[in-house]
């Protein structure tokens, strides 16, 4: 492997460990009630879609009936 001759000043990543902002950011605000309440309806409504999905769509999946191994059918009788 190859070595670099020169050096590579590192000084610029130790002073940025160090440096410090004089600018504070804004306080954050608290949410009001009406926001509270809107995004719990909101997380709701998307729990209750999912839901409703799963209920709706398991009906679909299902194959009806489960096909029985020892009975053959009447065509296969017929013969």
């Amino acid at each position: 492997m190859f070595r670099r001759r020169e050096s590579v000043p590192f000084s610029f990543v130790a002073e940025a460990d160090r440096f410090r902002s004089n600018v504070t950011p804004p306080p954050r605000t608290r949410a009001s009630v009406s926001e509270l309440a809107g995004r719990s309806l909101v997380g709701l409504t998307v729990v209750a879609g999912l839901v409703g999905s799963l209920l709706f769509g398991l009906p679909a999946l299902d194959s009806g009936h489960a096909p029985a191994h020892g009975k053959q059918s009447e065509a296969a009788q017929g013969r």
